[in-house]
């Protein structure tokens, strides 16, 4: 081996070794200010028409996992479900008379300089995000006429199916473009799995027995932390 090929291996080598141990410990770094610094709060919401079911489920388990990363990691669960979302407000159409909006009460909790991140839940209805999903998002129209609102925050998906292929991915996908939109910063699961993000399935009203789906949940709220945690 020629000198000029085993300097260039050392080099490389160096600076992996160095890229790996200044991220460990700007992360180190970050963990260790939770105990007087300033708290991050990561908000999951459940698009789900039905309180306290699967996705509720699913995104408790993904938020845990973000607290888990550091003392610094607030963490809150809305649900969506017996709220009222008309989406037709998003385009301009007026409410009957006397007709109930819940969504101006929860705008403010998103746009929340203290939130640094959003994790969306759906259940899948024919391959895509639920009609309470669409409604909710289609009114998120506010933040972007309020000088893009969330633009900077991250946004993460999560999806349940009920079957393991149940277009869970298709419908993450969707969701993420309205993100996209709003300007934010859209990441996937960590790894070892690593894809778009958390794909679970259904059995009578619990993903508990969805090994697989509950690991992307898990590493879901992990990527989520560690992303929020690193930018502030």
């Amino acid at each position: 081996m020629t000198d000029d090929v085993s300097r260039r291996r050392f080099i490389g080598s160096a600076g992996a070794a160095f890229g790996l141990a200044v991220g460990d410990t700007l992360l180190a770094q970050a963990q260790g200010e939770g105990g007087g610094g300033k708290k991050i709060k990561v908000v999951g919401v459940s698009c789900s028409p039905r309180k306290g079911k699967s996705t509720a489920e699913a995104l408790g388990i993904c938020l845990e996992e973000a607290r888990k990363v550091s003392d610094a990691i607030e963490i809150e669960l809305i649900e969506l479900a017996g709220l009222k979302i008309p989406g037709q407000v998003a385009v301009g159409i007026p409410l009957d008379e006397g007709e109930r909006d819940d969504f101006p009460e929860l705008a403010p909790k998103l746009s929340d300089p203290g939130v640094a991140a959003i994790i969306l839940g759906t259940p899948v209805y024919f391959g895509n995000m639920t009609y309470l999903c669409k409604a909710f998002l289609d009114r998120w129209i506010t933040f972007r006429q309020n000088n893009f609102a969330l633009s900077g925050k991250i946004g993460a998906v999560l999806a349940v199916g009920g079957s393991r292929n149940g277009g869970q991915e298709l419908t993450i996908q969707s969701v993420q473009t309205v993100l996209m939109a709003h300007e934010m910063l859209v990441v996937g699961e960590g790894r070892p799995t690593a894809h778009w993000g958390g794909t679970l399935w259904s059995k009578d009203d619990s993903v508990a027995a969805d090994e697989f789906g509950l690991t992307t949940a898990r590493n879901l709220g992990k990527r989520v932390a560690e992303v929020a945690l690193n930018r502030r």
